[in-house]
């Protein structure tokens, strides 16, 4: 049966989020599972596990799986064929941004609680834009935004206050640490942005996979340092590492792949996206007291960390302009 009055509803589009907002959506999300890394890996430390494996476990684990996704996609084929054109480059920037990102922070466990390790971590937000002049070639890309490094600034001064009241102080244990966490905050930004012109037409996952398996060589030697300093892992030390593979290697690295590839050719927000990974300190530091029963960040560190997330606020407005 008809009616004389056509009954019609107003459009509805969907709602969906792009630009910016979008991008730093999917970095905060990012830095959620992140956090995980340092609180699990604080935990394997503290429980005897071996640092070689906890690294090597993590990579070794997660190849498979993204192989897997990658597969079932129908997406392996272009993924070799970037392998067999620049098996060196490959190599160079897996080992790079996955190798010497990763390691350092599961050798730092072994020095200081989680927070600290994520809070000195940030100095990553101010790598990638610092060493832009020397990763491009085209201005656009090349040049440092002042806005984005008045806030980097910011943000450093946040991280300096928590580090200050690191548990024990700052020993020559934190401090061997804290050169171990700066060594994977500029090695990881160098690969991650070195691969997105690598990568040419690959996709997230595709060129995640493809920086696994370009630091899968350095990944066996560690293992194999690790198998001959400690034995095998224990099967605690397994299922650790598996969450962290998951949680951190997996989806972590999907979405912050994802996020600074929205905005890859804007430096003002590519930076600001970089910046929600601070958030990991926020998250680390509440969550670590609560899983593991470790020191908690005192006033001043807690100081520090609102000092930190101010400084990410202050890198979404600029990142409007």
């Amino acid at each position: 049966m008809s009616t004389p009055f056509p009954l019609r509803l107003p459009r509805v589009r969907p709602l969906a989020l792009s630009g910016l907002p979008a991008a730093m959506g999917l970095g905060l999300l990012s830095a959620l599972f992140f956090s995980v890394s340092f609180v699990a890996n604080r935990g394997l430390s503290v429980g005897g596990g071996a640092w070689e494996w906890t690294a090597a476990l993590r990579y070794l684990i997660t190849l498979p799986v993204f192989a897997a996704v990658v597969g079932f996609r129908g997406g392996l084929g272009p993924v070799g064929a970037a392998l067999r054109a620049a098996p060196g480059r490959w190599l160079l920037w897996g080992t790079v941004g996955f190798g010497l990102f990763y390691a350092p922070l599961c050798f730092a466990a072994d020095s200081a609680p989680g927070w600290v390790v994520a809070a000195v971590w940030q100095v990553t937000i101010v790598c990638g834009m610092v060493l832009a002049p020397v990763l491009y070639r085209d201005p656009a890309r090349r040049r440092i935004p002042p806005v984005a490094l008045v806030l980097s600034l910011v943000v450093l001064g946040g991280v300096a206050l928590t580090v200050l009241e690191a548990p024990g102080g700052l020993g020559w244990s934190v401090v061997i640490g804290v050169v171990a966490v700066l060594v994977g905050a500029v090695a990881y930004p160098v690969g991650n942005r070195k691969s997105m012109d690598l990568g040419g037409g690959l996709d997230t996952f595709q060129r995640v996979l493809a920086l696994t398996v370009g630091s899968l060589p350095g990944w066996v030697v560690l293992a194999v340092v690790g198998g001959a300093r400690t034995g095998l892992p224990s099967g605690t030390q397994v299922v650790g590492t598996a969450l962290v593979a998951l949680s951190s290697g997996v989806v972590a690295t999907a979405l912050f792949f994802a996020a600074t590839r929205r905005v890859r050719d804007n430096p003002v927000h590519l930076a600001a996206v970089e910046a929600t990974q601070a958030g990991e300190v926020v998250f680390v530091a509440v969550a670590e007291p609560l899983v593991l029963g470790g020191a908690a960040p005192g006033a001043v560190a807690w100081l520090g960390i609102v000092v930190i997330a101010l400084g990410v606020v202050g890198y979404a407005v600029a990142g409007r302009g």
